[in-house]
C-alpha cells in the first residue's frame, strides 16, 4: 500500500505540470491582454510599461519557466486586476467561504442521495422506489440556478422565512446557519440525485450476490445483512464518484455563488477569465487540479478499507 501510495503522488507531479502548460497556452492564445479587458482605457506607453513591470515582454518560454520556478517555491503569482494582490491570499480568502459551502452541500448530498438510494433498492418496484427516483431524476433534471432562484421564491419571498442574498459568518469560517440553507440545498441537489442513483443501482447488483443469499439462510437478521453485508459491498461505486464530487463542490460554484451573492472562489474564477487574470487564472486552475487530484488519490486508498478484497 505505501509503495502503491507513493507511486500515485510521484504521478501527480506530471499531471499537475500538463495541466499548467495547457492553461498557460490557452491564455495566451486568446486575443488581448488583462488591460484590454479591465474596461478602463490603457495607453500604449502605461501598457508597454506594465508589460515591462510583470515580464510580459518576454518570450512565452521564459514567463512559463518563470512561473514554474516560482511555483516550485510556493508562489503562485499575483493578480493584475487586483492592483497586483498575491493569488495564494485571494484563493485562500475565497475558500474560507467555497469550501465551508462545499462541504455543506457534501453532507446534505451524502445524507440524502445514499439513504435514497438504499431505498429505493430495498423498497425495488414499489412506491417507495419510483417516489425516490422520481425526487432523484427532478432533482438532477432542475439546474442549480433554476433550483436557486425557485428556492428564493418559495422561502424568501412567498415565506419571508429565510435571507435570500449574502454570507454572514457566525463564528470562524462558520457561517449562521439560516444564510447557508438555501445555498447548500441548491448546490447539493445535484449530486444528491447522482448518489442516490449510483447507490440503487448497487444495492441491486450486490442483493443479488450469492454471499447474501447464503447469510438470509444462514438465518441473519435483515438490519444486520444490510449494515454488514449489503452496504458495504455496495461502496465501492459510490466511493468513486463521491470523490470528485466532493473535489468540485469544495472548489466553489460559480452559479450557486452569483446567485445568492456569496464571496466564493467560484466567482473570481470566473470574473479572472473575462479580466484576462493571467496569474489568478492560473492560481485557480492549479488549486482546482490540485483538489481533485488529490481526492480521486483518497478515493484508490480507500478502496482497500472498504473491500478488503483488493490489495495493491
Amino acid at each position: 500500500m505505501a509503495s502503491y501510495a507513493i507511486k500515485r503522488l510521484f504521478w501527480t507531479l506530471p499531471v499537475l505540470f500538463f495541466i499548467a502548460l495547457i492553461t498557460f497556452v490557452l491564455m495566451h492564445l486568446v486575443p488581448g491582454g488583462p488591460w484590454d479587458a479591465s474596461g478602463r482605457p490603457v495607453s500604449e506607453t502605461l501598457e508597454a510599461q506594465l508589460r515591462v513591470k510583470y515580464g510580459l515582454d518576454q518570450p512565452l518560454t521564459e514567463q512559463f519557466g518563470t512561473y514554474m520556478w516560482n511555483l516550485l517555491q510556493g508562489d503562485l503569482g499575483i493578480s493584475f486586476s487586483l492592483q497586483g494582490r498575491a493569488v495564494t491570499s485571494i484563493l485562500f480568502d475565497g475558500l474560507k467561504v467555497s469550501a465551508v459551502l462545499g462541504l455543506l452541500a457534501f453532507l446534505f448530498a451524502i445524507t440524502v442521495g445514499i439513504p435514497l438510494g438504499v431505498l429505493a433498492a430495498l423498497k425495488r418496484n414499489k412506491f417507495a422506489d419510483y417516489a425516490s427516483m422520481s425526487f432523484a431524476t427532478l432533482c438532477a433534471s432542475t439546474p442549480s440556478f433554476i433550483l436557486g432562484i425557485l428556492l428564493i421564491v418559495v422561502f424568501a419571498v412567498w415565506l419571508d422565512l429565510l435571507p435570500v442574498f449574502g454570507w454572514e459568518i457566525w463564528w470562524w469560517v462558520i457561517p449562521e446557519p439560516q444564510y447557508a440553507v438555501l445555498p447548500t440545498i441548491a448546490l447539493g441537489a445535484l449530486p444528491a440525485a447522482y448518489l442516490a442513483r449510483v447507490t440503487r443501482a448497487s444495492v441491486l447488483e450486490v442483493l443479488d450476490q450469492d454471499y447474501v443469499r447464503t447469510a438470509r439462510a444462514k438465518g441473519l437478521r435483515e438490519n444486520v445483512i444490510l449494515i454488514r453485508h449489503v452496504v458495504k459491498n455496495s461502496l465501492i461505486p459510490v466511493l468513486t464518484v463521491a470523490g470528485p464530487l466532493a473535489a468540485v463542490l469544495v472548489t466553489g460554484s460559480f452559479i450557486v455563488e452569483t446567485v445568492f451573492g456569496i464571496p466564493g472562489i467560484g466567482r473570481q474564477f470566473v470574473t479572472a477569465i473575462f479580466q484576462r487574470d493571467y496569474g489568478l487564472i492560473m492560481g485557480t486552475t492549479l488549486f482546482y487540479a490540485t483538489v481533485v487530484v488529490f481526492a480521486n488519490f483518497v478515493v484508490d486508498v480507500a478502496y482497500s478499507a472498504v473491500d478488503p478484497r483488493i490489495r495493491y
